[in-house]
């Protein structure tokens, strides 16, 4: 991908009061589809493009009401990196460590603490980007491809207007399509779901009218999407019948479908090959990371940088006492192991920030894994610790890699990274808000709502099952999984030094350790969801490239914000019902 030449902004109007209270407005809007995504499938989207659009038609249709001066490129900057920010702060915990924490050990936070614990690992993540920015995107000159493509789509809204306008009115279209067959499926009349049979069904192998898992498969692209469909088919149509038959799974005396009962013994290989898969390729690229010559340091920033030196320090300082005083509170965390957990998040969060900058995809779930499997030598047989002190890792490293896009959107459109950082302090403000009383809302009871049918909760499983091993030892799997484990883990190990080495041209003949490992631990019919969408995306962009490359993107979003805002709805509402 070509790098944006950035052209110089006509005026200096950047960080001001509209410019944040956009970006608040649409992070408070855009948050609870990533928390709902995050629930329902384990992967969340990022937003900025979607806020940069919304944004842009927003103030387009608030000029045209009224006179004003004209929104301008460096403001659009600044509110998508606040609704940004917001919608990422599910990296802080809300879709799998917390959840997980509740689930091992019982434990639910009231609304208050909990969105201090979100909003103080992502702030951590704040100021640990500020640090990793010279040497990330100045020294190593990384891609970082999210921040490239949001400033080239920048650019192109405020060159040609009118095919933005275009861009945002099918975003929106796609947006209320999905809202309306949410709200149609389960409030006025229920779609029905086909199956090839009674058995089947059982399995998870209906078509759902999901378009939600549509759009993300439109996102993903046809290699997960074929990953999802092998691994749902070795998973639930191979391994599950072989469970009920050999009496290795029971199933449950009451409902018509056995997700339930599988997805326990399930979970252990899909864990395993998605554990292994992202830790080995994580490895595999740290080693090929640094065998590459790094470029020279931009003088001029350097400069920059050192101009905020005493700012910066301080607020690290603040950030990290901050974390250090919730673990402690919070969860009883040993003082030591607390204070142990910050310089893990700032070697983690590095190692994040190099993948995405080269990648594009931020390994999360891996360094959870990693930061878990550290604290199980330095605080054996204690799951709450292990979990949150793998939070503040996971919940670091994920800001920082949405803060690094951002500085590197901002460093091509020609913005002020101190400012970029402030507008994110706003966003991961209201993210841990919104965030925090949309997953309260959306599960009330943990343990009696998560890794079912309904909320699969795909991250929680992997977090809960690595935690539960650490925590009892290999006694705690299920009989022949313990084999199906060990077997998945070395196909995963051997797939992620693959993916970390092969050329792009021979990746896409590769199966998604990720996604293969996913599929055996949500249900089939999401898995079958996502293929169709991946698959259909890659119809539109061989039979209509023009089309395909200016509105397919947009598309999958609105299907995306479109159910998942609605499903935000109508779980409060059967709530205040």
């Amino acid at each position: 991908m070509q790098s944006v030449k950035p052209e110089p902004p006509q005026t200096s109007r950047e960080l001001t009061v509209r410019a944040i209270l956009t970006g608040v407005f649409l992070g408070a809007i855009l948050t609870p589809c990533n928390v709902y995504a995050g629930l329902k499938i384990g992967w969340s989207f990022n937003m900025s493009i979607t806020a940069l659009l919304l944004g842009f038609l927003l103030w387009r249709l608030l000029l045209r009401a009224g006179s004003g001066h004209p929104w301008e490129l460096l403001e659009s900057n600044i509110s998508q990196t606040t609704a940004s920010s917001a919608a990422s702060i599910i990296s802080g915990g809300l879709v799998a460590p917390i959840p997980a924490l509740a689930l091992v050990s019982g434990l639910v936070l009231a609304p208050g603490p909990l969105m201090a614990w979100v909003f103080a690992v992502s702030f951590l993540g704040v100021w640990v980007a500020w640090y990793l920015r010279t040497p990330l995107l100045y020294r190593s000159g990384l891609a970082y491809p999210a921040g490239t493509v949001t400033a080239e789509t920048m650019l192109d809204l405020f060159a040609k207007g009118d095919s933005a306008m275009r861009r945002v009115k099918v975003l929106l279209s796609a947006a209320s399509l999905s809202a309306a067959i949410k709200l149609s499926d389960a409030l006025i009349w229920a779609i029905p779901r086909w199956s090839p049979g009674a058995a089947p069904a059982k399995l998870g192998f209906v078509l759902d009218p999901s378009l939600l898992l549509t759009g993300f498969g439109a996102i993903i692209g046809l290699r997960a999407g074929l990953s999802l469909l092998a691994g749902a088919l070795l998973a639930w149509a191979g391994l599950a019948p072989w469970l009920l038959e050999s009496g290795q799974v029971l199933p449950a005396s009451t409902g018509d479908s056995l997700f339930v009962p599988l997805v326990e013994w399930l979970l252990w290989p899909g864990v395993a090959l998605m554990v292994s898969a992202t830790i080995s390729n994580l490895l595999a690229r740290m080693v090929i990371s640094r065998r590459r010559q790094n470029g020279a340091p931009d003088p001029a920033q350097a400069v920059a940088t050192d101009a905020y030196r005493t700012a910066r320090a301080l607020a690290l300082c603040a950030a990290a006492a901050l974390v250090v005083v919730l673990e402690v509170t919070l969860f009883g965390i040993s003082l030591w192991a607390a204070i142990i957990a910050l310089p893990m998040a700032f070697f983690l969060a590095a190692v994040v920030g190099r993948v995405v900058g080269e990648t594009g995809i931020p390994p999360i779930g891996a360094v959870g894994k990693l930061s878990q499997l550290s604290f199980a030598v330095i605080a054996p047989a204690q799951a709450t610790t292990n979990l949150m002190t793998a939070n503040v890792a996971g919940g670091a490293a994920g800001q920082t890699a949405d803060l690094l896009n951002d500085f590197k959107c901002g460093m091509l459109v020609g913005a002020t990274p101190a400012r970029q950082v402030a507008a994110q302090c706003f966003g991961i403000v209201t993210g841990s808000v919104v965030g925090s009383l949309v997953y309260l809302a959306l599960i009330p009871d943990p343990q009696g709502m998560l890794l079912t049918a309904e909320w699969p909760a795909p991250a929680v499983a992997t977090w809960k099952a690595v935690a539960e091993v650490l925590l009892t030892g290999l006694g705690s799997i299920p009989g022949e999984a313990l084999h199906a484990a060990l077997l998945a883990a070395g196909a995963g190990t051997v797939l992620g030094v693959l993916e970390a080495v092969l050329a792009p041209a021979l990746l896409r003949f590769l199966p998604s350790a990720s996604a293969l490992g996913l599929a055996f631990v949500i249900p089939a019919s999401t898995s079958l969801g996502l293929f169709y969408g991946a698959f259909l995306a890659f119809l539109l962009s061989l039979l209509f490239r023009k089309w395909s490359a200016a509105f397919l993107v947009a598309a999958a979003a609105g299907l995306v914000a479109g159910e998942s805002l609605m499903g935000v709805f109508l779980a409060a509402l059967s709530m205040a019902a």
